[in-house]
């Protein structure tokens, strides 16, 4: 297995520059997502890694290799797509082997390597199958195992469960975490769904606009965002912002129901959003904020607020009490647990 790096990784349209430097070290082994909305480049960047795309400047390596003009059957790596792409006329097994098949492969390593990927990915008992008779997530199971049976270097994922519904998407991420486990892979997987990001990776990518807005653990991201967007981002529900401003040694803002301690380097008199998570938020009885909507889940409950300058705020609710609609309520801010942004720049406030 090999690790990934992008040495100021450019890609143009004509005159519309869609990637803008992108520097970034993939490490050997590792589960890197690139997550982001759409339109932010990431299915670009991971396709120009496949050599699906043409890399316009800079440079990319697999391993020791400089990969940046390779054909994409000589850089070494497999792709699994949002659809499947299965042979509807062939087996789960000649699906599998097919690649190997055409390179010409002895069948008897065609044999063993399909029965190794079988068996990793629980297909024993639907080899003789057709895809027609498999199931959405048995479709993309055979996808993966078409990617183990080449033996590359690198697996490249393109929001492979976004076909599947919710359940299955859940069963396919647990799959495909387990995979990597198991065969110890330098694995890049392309998403736009935080959720998945959080639960696979071991490093995040956050893109936006063609541009890296911070790396790191999933845990780090969620923890210390370098700017709105990523706190934005990451995290479900995400964030509330409300504006405030610097007064002494505190943070004032009609939305909170007392002023805040100020941390860091804010200047008195700045203009700042305060980020505030909904389970760093509690309630108790008053007349700031009022209930306008509450989403029930059972062990949680998600409430949807409106503050006095019509701002709207999210708190997520445990235990046996929960807050009905039309309740006025006050928030209760933890000032361990906000987070300061520059009004004018998004960026934190450290």
């Amino acid at each position: 297995m090999s690790g990934v790096t992008l040495d100021t990784v450019i890609k143009r349209y004509g005159n519309t520059q869609v990637i803008h430097g992108i520097d970034l070290d993939v490490q050997d082994g590792e589960f890197c997502v690139f997550v982001g909305p759409s339109g932010c480049g990431k299915s670009t960047l991971l396709r120009m890694v496949a050599g699906l795309e043409e890399t316009t400047e800079g440079t990319i390596h697999i391993g020791a290799r400089d990969v940046t003009r390779l054909d994409p059957s000589d850089r070494g790596v497999s792709m699994v797509f949002q659809t499947y792409a299965l042979y509807p006329h062939m087996t789960v097994e000649e699906n599998m082997g097919f690649g190997l098949k055409m390179t010409g492969h002895p069948s008897s390593e065609i044999k063993s390597k399909v029965a190794e990927a079988s068996r990793i990915l629980k297909l024993d008992d639907y080899l003789k199958r057709k895809p027609k008779a498999l199931s959405g997530g048995q479709r993309q199971r055979v996808a993966i195992g078409r990617a183990i049976v080449r033996g590359p270097e690198v697996f490249l994922f393109d929001e492979p469960l976004s076909n599947l519904d919710a359940e299955l998407r859940v069963e396919m991420r647990v799959e495909i975490a387990r995979l990597h486990k198991e065969i110890g892979a330098t694995m890049i997987y392309v998403t736009h769904d935080q959720v998945e990001a959080m639960t696979l990776a071991d490093k995040i990518v956050v893109l936006r606009s063609g541009r890296i807005e911070q790396v790191g653990a999933p845990m780090e991201l969620y923890r210390d965002p370098d700017n709105r967007f990523v706190a934005g981002f990451i995290g479900s529900p995400s964030m509330n912002f409300i504006r405030g401003t610097v007064q002494g040694t505190e943070v004032v803002s009609n939305g909170l129901a007392h002023a805040v301690p100020k941390t860091g380097s804010a200047q008195d008199g700045q203009e700042v959003l305060i980020g505030l998570r909904p389970e760093h938020l509690t309630l108790k009885p008053g007349s700031s904020h009022r209930v306008d909507l509450t989403e029930s889940l059972g062990g949680v409950s998600y409430v949807h607020l409106i503050g006095p300058d019509g701002e709207k705020i999210i708190v997520e609710e445990r235990g046996d009490h929960r807050s009905s609609i039309g309740d006025q309520v006050d928030l209760v801010v933890d000032p361990d647990h906000m987070y300061l942004f520059d009004a004018a720049s998004e960026l934190r406030v450290r």
